[in-house]
C-alpha cells in the first residue's frame, strides 16, 4: 500500500497513483464498521436490482427506468470497469452489508449474510489537475442509518490517500436534500450550483457542486488534542 501523501504534497504540482487497478481490492476489500466495500461484481445484479428499479432511488440519479434484463447489463457493464487511468474512467464499489441476506441467496433458500445495499463510484475527472468525483447510491429501504456516511467516507480515504488527488467532487440534483446533507458531513463545500443544466421528467433542474481539497480532508483526519 502507498504512504499517504504527506502536507508538502498538497501545495505541489498534481500527481495522481494512476494506472489504478481494482484487482488490488479483490482480495484485500475497504471495511466500515458494518460493511465491506469490494469491487463490483456482475453476479451483484439481483441485490442492485432491487434498488435500481426504485422510483425514489431513480429520482434524483441519472439513470432511467430499466427492466431486469436492462439492469442487469448495465450492472455487468459497470462491473467490468475496473481501471482509473484516462479522464472518464470510472471504477464502483458494492456496499455489501454484513448480516443481511443477499436477495440471490434468499431466493435459492440458503441465505448468506452478504447483501449489496448500494455502491459507490469514483470517476476520473482531471488527470492534469488530479481531480476525481465521487457518487453513491443506496437502497432507500436501508437509508437512514448511516450506511451511505460510511462507505463515502473510505471512497474520500481512498481517493485522498491511496491516489493522492488534489481536489475531489460530487454533483448532485439541488432536490436530493438527503446526499446535500451526506456532502456536508464529510466535510465537502458547497462551491456551485449550476443552473437549469439538466432536462428531466420535471422539466429543467440545478445541479449543486460540492468538493474538497486534499488539505481540507486531511485536517478532518488529523487527531483532536
Amino acid at each position: 500500500m502507498h504512504a499517504l501523501p504527506d502536507e508538502a504534497a498538497d501545495a505541489g504540482p498534481p500527481a495522481l497513483r494512476l494506472p489504478f487497478d481494482m484487482a488490488v481490492l479483490d482480495h484485500r476489500p475497504l471495511h466500515t464498521e458494518r460493511m465491506v466495500l469490494r469491487p463490483l461484481a456482475a453476479s451483484d445484479a439481483d441485490d442492485v436490482w432491487e434498488y435500481q428499479r426504485l422510483p425514489d432511488v431513480l429520482r434524483y440519479i441519472p439513470w432511467p427506468q430499466r427492466n431486469r434484463d436492462e439492469a442487469a447489463e448495465h450492472t455487468r457493464v459497470r462491473a467490468a470497469m475496473r481501471r482509473l487511468e484516462a479522464d472518464g474512467d470510472a471504477v464502483f464499489l458494492a456496499m455489501v452489508l454484513r448480516g443481511e441476506p443477499s436477495t440471490q441467496e434468499v431466493a435459492l433458500g440458503h441465505p448468506r449474510p452478504d447483501r449489496v445495499v448500494g455502491d459507490l463510484m469514483i470517476r476520473l475527472g482531471s488527470r492534469q489537475h488530479a481531480q476525481l468525483e465521487v457518487g453513491w447510491v443506496v437502497h432507500s429501504g436501508f437509508q437512514g442509518r448511516g450506511l451511505a456516511a460510511e462507505g463515502a467516507a473510505v471512497l474520500l480515504d481512498l481517493a485522498f490517500g491511496r491516489l493522492a488527488a488534489h481536489r475531489v467532487f460530487a454533483h448532485l440534483d439541488v432536490r436530493n436534500a438527503a446526499s446535500a446533507r451526506l456532502c456536508e458531513r464529510l466535510g465537502l463545500r458547497r462551491e456551485a450550483t449550476l443552473v437549469e443544466d439538466q432536462y428531466d421528467d420535471d422539466g429543467w433542474v440545478d445541479t449543486a457542486v460540492y468538493a474538497m481539497l486534499r488539505r481540507e480532508w486531511r485536517a478532518l483526519r488529523a487527531p483532536r488534542a
